[in-house]
């Protein structure tokens, strides 16, 4: 039989997911269950305990249990970086996640800060440098109104960005259309790019950082930006709440098979 803290914390995470509680809905406080019999204190609390684990309530001083938002921000895959976003307008990477969500933004809910750092080991890898080479880092934490939502750090090599917008610190984007319209006026329009995504455990600070319940999860991004001839012209490592994304892609599906045999006819 299980123990009481795990029926009433199971009869509630039943209640949430029936839509019984909504998102938002604070759960009653532990004194109210125990007074209409659900348990001791400790039983309560520990049932609450173990919602929160599950990213199904979030808790907080001053607020209580609260059951929580599960709506989730659309994060584009291919389709946030089109250039017709940022070259001809000026609706950067964070902003385009916000437009396809149907949710409203605030320029300034990117904050900023630009600092010259030794390249570590992944970073050299990403950028094609020696460990130990000072890079600049542009690194952004993105809020959605008070919640943050991710940081996102991208790494430079000097000669593409020294005296650009890119090395202002300025909070928000870097001037319209972002970091790669900057790029572009530079004579780097990005061709392509790869990205590698793997869910951990956060860190203590990024706990800290990004008002993490207890037990979420975090996805990590690397994003490599290259040129058309193969230049590296930016190496990104992002850290996303993993409960406020939906990742989303679409793309055309690869025939190599069919490609190779184009390039054979080409060449006889």
């Amino acid at each position: 039989m299980a123990p009481k803290w795990r029926e009433l914390a199971d009869r509630i995470a039943q209640e949430i997911r029936n839509g019984e509680r909504a998102p938002g809905d604070q759960l009653p406080q532990i004194r109210e269950l125990v007074e209409a019999g659900e348990g001791s204190k400790s039983t309560v609390h520990q049932a609450y305990k173990a919602l929160e684990a599950e990213g199904l309530v979030t808790s907080s001083r001053g607020h209580g249990t609260v059951v929580r938002a599960r709506s989730a921000l659309k994060r584009l895959g291919i389709a946030r970086y089109d250039k017709a976003k940022w070259r001809d307008g000026d609706e950067v990477a964070f902003i385009a996640d916000r437009v396809a969500s149907g949710r409203a933004y605030k320029r300034d809910e990117q904050t900023q800060t630009v600092s010259r750092v030794e390249a570590t080991a992944l970073v050299a890898e990403g950028l094609g440098v020696p460990v130990g080479s000072g890079v600049y880092a542009r690194a952004r934490l993105v809020k959605e109104g008070t919640q943050p939502t991710h940081t996102l750090t991208s790494y430079y090599r000097p000669e593409h960005v020294e005296g650009t917008r890119i090395v202002d610190p300025t909070p928000g984007p870097a001037g319209r259309g972002g970091g790669y319209r900057v790029l572009y006026d530079a004579g780097y329009e990005i061709d392509h790019m790869k990205e590698a995504l793997f869910a951990r455990v956060p860190t203590a600070d990024e706990v800290k950082l990004l008002q993490l319940p207890v037990g979420e999860p975090v996805v990590e991004l690397h994003r490599t930006t290259y040129t058309a001839d193969g230049t590296v012209v930016e190496f990104a490592v992002g850290v996303h709440v993993a409960s406020r994304f939906a990742w989303e892609y679409e793309f055309d599906v690869p025939d190599s098979a069919r490609q190779q045999g184009k390039d054979k006819e080409g060449s006889a």
